[in-house]
């Protein structure tokens, strides 16, 4: 695409509306045409409509991307020093902080301008005189219209971020150098507040469900008015309220390009570089890791499919306890107390090993054989040769050993590549469980009702009947015959997510074509 250029004023148009965090940052909605002024940054450039000019993201607008060639785009924007620069990003960091803990009070509680006015607002169709407060305040006294539970699907853990977000800036502020900005050293802040940045995890895990029971409560006129009265209320701009509770995912997602910025202007002399580039890793990764939780509940419905089309299920959904498939394939398997040797198809999810078994005439029909609680058992690796406990010989073998009862599974995979690639798995299904505890990632009761009744309808659109005795829940699997390019990593990057599509082959087993989803790679 190219800048819709006329003279000497470049234009773009805006695809989705932008809610402001900051007095230097520019609303719209989309359709708007915006004048680009400075696009020298390639993520938020400088743009106006009509008489107002501030930031915004360039990924809002189309037609905004700079000519074959072009480093930037300066329009009448003088070339400044390093410091004036570093001390631009700096205030700019200062100033979107402070708006956005005003924002997060217009959206909690805390009065605006009209009630300091004393002013009170008639919601049309309500019969509710509202006062000066914020949306969740209005709507908590509304019971007849909101319960706790919609109330907490809605506005999630918005609460908890308005007293984290508080307490960083407070921090921030005592960083902030107002005589020489460029002097701040705000990066130790970011470090000692990181693990708080992890309760936005569980909002922006959330925030799909909310617009969900936003977007149904809306049909009713009596909830659109009561929120745009409390909109006007607090005298906030001219936005549906699912856009201002999308403020706090764009906020997370805006850090590190925050940071990158400063980091630039940053000398490597000056005393705050090393700990800019320290908090821009961590942020990086924090959002990394909130991406990859979203992506992991993207993919329930299909995991929730997955499952009812395993026969003779017994026992709780994958769902109670799991979110995430981690690795599978199809190994030899003997149980303690010397059971014979048996052919399985293994599912490794977070927690727990899913053990199935083909059909003996349809090859692409599995029928469900039980599973392993992954939090009792631990990894045994086995040399070649002998093996006293099963008195069998052994090649590419492990065994996984519960620390509770002493019960051993031992496991034969074809080769030693398979082997080492399930061990490895087994090392990230640890981790990822360390890691879901320490953010307290979950999948919502609300998010497994959702991927039961997407499985229901997909059933009936395919005129399956799955039996009763089969519950939804989710997984997706792999061919273990060929599974190169499944190999589980220690990091996945944002590029790897979803690149497994395939050109189209014979029909494949529904649960081998589910291996796809799997984002590990070789």
């Amino acid at each position: 695409m190219r800048l819709i250029s006329g003279g000497s004023i470049v234009s773009a148009e805006a695809v989705w509306d932008h809610v402001t965090m900051a007095n230097r940052e520019l609303a719209f909605k989309a359709g708007d045409v915006i004048k680009v002024l400075d696009a020298s940054n390639k993520d938020w450039w400088w743009g106006q409509i009509d008489d107002e000019e501030g930031w915004f993201p360039a990924s809002f607008v189309r037609n905004g991307h700079l000519e074959p060639g072009a480093e930037c785009l300066c329009l009448g924007r003088s070339v400044q020093n390093r410091d004036q620069m570093r001390a631009n990003v700096i205030n700019e960091i200062m100033s979107t902080e402070r708006h956005y803990i005003k924002h997060l009070k217009d959206i909690c509680e805390v009065p605006g301008a009209g009630a300091h006015l004393g002013h009170t607002w008639d919601t049309p169709g309500t019969g509710t005189h509202l006062g000066g407060s914020g949306y969740l305040k209005q709507c908590r006294k509304r019971r007849d219209m909101f319960s706790d539970e919609q109330l907490k699907i809605i506005f999630g853990n918005i609460e908890d971020i308005y007293r984290f977000q508080m307490g960083f800036v407070r921090d921030l502020e005592k960083q902030y150098n107002n005589e020489d900005p460029h002097l701040s050293e705000i990066g130790p802040c970011f470090l000692e507040h990181q693990d708080g940045f992890w309760i936005y995890s569980e909002y922006c895990n959330n925030h799909l469900d909310a617009c969900m029971e936003l977007s149904k409560l809306m049909k009713d006129s009596r909830y659109q008015h009561f929120f745009e009265a409390c909109r006007l209320l607090q005298q906030m701009i001219d936005i549906a309220i699912d856009g201002f509770l999308l403020t706090p995912v764009q906020k997370i997602c805006k850090y590190p390009l925050q940071l990158a910025e400063l980091l630039k202007y940053t000398a490597q002399e000056h005393s705050d570089y090393r700990y800019v580039a320290a908090a821009l890793a961590v942020m990086r990764n924090v959002t990394l890791q909130i991406n990859e939780r979203k992506r992991r509940l993207e993919n329930i419905d299909k995991i929730a499919q997955w499952q009812a089309s395993v026969l003779d299920w017994e026992g709780d959904d994958i769902l109670d306890r799991s979110s995430e498939l981690i690795y599978t394939g199809e190994m030899s398997w003997i149980y303690q107390p010397y059971g014979r040797n048996q052919q399985r198809v293994f599912f490794l999810f977070d927690h727990q090993m899913v053990l199935c078994k083909k059909d003996l005439i349809r090859r692409d029909i599995l029928y469900y054989k039980g599973r392993i609680d992954m939090d009792k058992y631990e990894v045994v690796d086995i040399e070649d040769g002998r093996d006293d406990d099963f008195n069998v010989s052994m090649k590419n073998a492990f065994k996984l050993h519960n620390k509770e009862t002493e019960e051993m599974h031992l496991f034969f995979a074809k080769k030693l590549e398979e082997k080492l690639r399930w061990l490895r798995a087994f090392r990230e299904e640890r981790k990822m469980v360390k890691e879901d505890e320490k953010i307290g990632f979950e999948i919502s009761e609300n998010q497994k009702r959702q991927a039961a009744m997407t499985v229901k309808k997909v059933s009936k659109q395919k005129g399956v009947s799955y039996s009763k005795s089969v519950p939804p829940a989710y997984p997706p699997p792999q061919d273990p015959l060929n599974q190169g390019q499944y190999m589980v990593t220690d990091g996945i990057s944002q590029s790897q997510v979803f690149e497994f599509t395939e050109p189209r082959r014979s029909q494949a087993p529904f649960w081998q074509n589910f291996s796809r989803l799997t984002p590990f790679k070789k």
